[in-house]
């Protein structure tokens, strides 16, 4: 079959990716227009079709040659990673092998939980044979953030393609690169149609894919723009999948493994500069175990240093725009009360923001309240786990969270108002491909990962084929009255009893 290529973009303006830790520009994209956009999503709406036509096992095997590219290239990759975001090598390759088990399982996954199945056609209906399956929907726009380029993407578009979709994806103007391989990666193994296509610009170009035509919108991201981006897809009922902020709090009870609690705190704080939607921002601590774990966090924290060199933990703060909010959030902290025992204002610079851990911060304070998307933790006293749940749901946002108790892990993980909590181990259901990932609140709605993942990004179609002829004729209104009675006897011992 002869290669359909994407329409071209319109000859004009183009925007420069920067290195966050150099200003350097590291590569040079188009702002694609509405118009292009608009033209991009028919091409899509062709290669949906094929796309779906290889059917399950066909795609599976796409995806798996997709992943093959991906990790014999890994290297590669991760150093678009770090050119555009800053972070470590190490840190870019635990995301991009993250992203790599995803495909595999939603490959291997996808007939299973989407393909036919039987269901019961119930005692009235027990002429007829119910079915069910999953369709894809057809085009499919996904909005990737910055902060994790591969693995945050990812893990809507592979989903999307396993569930028979082609997919428009528009990265954020700070990783335009990392998308661009990505799809490059992709089209080398899918030559035929434009099943995954990218498009690049800003905010503008994000709203024209919006409401181009898509069948669904898989948005990643704040969510004052997860906000904007519902009200736009309204106009036309386009469905929306918002992944969106985080406040995410970790609870260490009395019996907890401190010196575990401690390293998933410093961890999940400082990792990635702090610019991750599931890190830890809180912490609340059982009163008799407090001091010590305060104690712990200081000490692992003192050898965590963001900085461009292969010795930093962390690299620069990706968005120049968050240093100011990262640093307004740990001046409010202070001048309530808080104190910073590691860090605090002067922790900010121009491009890198150092570690800052904060006690005693008052619950109404912006540190405690609004998400800082930065390298800081809010660590708090409790008297009992009661209150630690009961501070911890305290919040507009249920993204993740993460318990650390020996006796009490699962009933504690049950109360949290969270759409994913982790037991003694940091962020760990981020990792498991067949659990699905998402939160309620203002961290926003829908699943991605796991079997919700992949039905996300398709329809339910119901079918009932009539096996043969009732005795009893229902949907007519040639039935006799004697069949009403015989209907009515019939539920009432069946569903009469008291």
């Amino acid at each position: 079959m002869t290669a359909v290529q994407p329409k071209p973009t319109s000859v004009g303006e183009t925007f420069d990716s920067l290195s966050p830790a150099t200003d350097e520009v590291v590569g040079t994209y188009p702002v694609h227009s509405a118009e292009d956009v608009r033209a991009t999503v028919e091409s899509a709406r062709v290669a949906a079709e094929w796309w779906d036509g290889l059917g399950y096992a066909g795609r599976a095997d796409r995806l798996r040659q997709w992943k093959g590219v991906i990790t014999r290239r890994l290297p590669q990759l991760c150093q678009v990673v770090r050119d555009e975001t800053g972070k470590p090598i190490v840190d870019a390759q635990l995301e991009s092998v993250l992203a790599i088990e995803h495909i595999a399982w939603a490959g291997k996954h996808a007939r299973k939980i989407l393909g036919k199945q039987r269901r019961s056609a119930g005692l009235l209906m027990s002429n007829q044979a119910a079915t069910v399956e999953y369709r894809p929907l057809g085009v499919v726009g996904v909005i990737g953030p910055w902060n994790y380029p591969v693995f945050t993407p990812l893990g809507s578009i592979v989903y999307a393609l396993a569930a028979g979709n082609a997919v428009v994806f528009k990265p954020s103007e700070y990783t335009p690169g990392v998308g661009k391989w990505l799809v490059d990666a992709f089209n080398e193994i899918v030559p035929e149609q434009p099943v995954l296509q990218l498009v690049t610009g800003f905010g503008e170009t994000g709203a024209a894919l919006v409401s181009a035509g898509v069948d669904k919108i898989a948005f990643t991201g704040s969510t004052a723009t997860g906000k904007k981006i519902m009200a736009a897809a309204a106009q036309t009922l386009t469905p929306v999948v918002i992944e969106a902020g985080g406040k995410d709090p970790v609870l260490v009870d009395a019996d907890a493994d401190l010196d575990a609690a401690a390293d998933a705190t410093v961890w999940g704080a400082f990792s990635n500069s702090g610019q991750t939607c599931i890190g830890v921002e809180r912490v609340y601590v059982h009163e008799r175990v407090h001091d010590e774990f305060v104690a712990k966090v200081v000490e692992k924290s003192r050898d965590v240093r963001a900085g461009s060199d292969e010795d930093a933990q962390y690299g620069p703060v990706t968005m120049p725009s968050q240093l100011a909010v990262i640093r307004r959030h740990i001046a409010d902290a202070i001048e309530r009360g808080g104190r910073a025992v590691i860090g605090g204002v002067d922790s900010v610079g121009d491009r890198y923001a150092q570690p800052t851990v904060l006690v005693d911060v008052p619950e109404d304070s912006e540190a405690v309240r609004e998400e800082t998307f930065g390298p800081t933790v809010t660590i708090a006293k409790v008297r009992d786990m009661d209150e630690a749940v009961d501070k911890a749901n305290a919040t507009k946002y249920g993204l993740g969270s993460t318990v650390f108790s020996k006796s009490r892990g699962m009933e504690l993980a049950a109360r949290l108002r969270t759409g994913m909590t982790s037991i003694n181990a940091p962020l760990s259901f981020a990792g498991i491909a067949s659990l699905p990932f998402g939160g309620v609140g203002d961290s926003g709605f829908g699943r991605i990962h796991g079997p919700e993942g992949l039905r996300e990004f398709a329809r339910p179609k119901a079918v009932a084929r009539q096996r043969f002829t009732a005795p009893i004729a229902l949907t007519s209104f040639n039935r006799k009255e004697s069949t009403d009675a015989l209907v009515v006897k019939l539920i009432t011992i069946l569903h009469g009893k008291r």
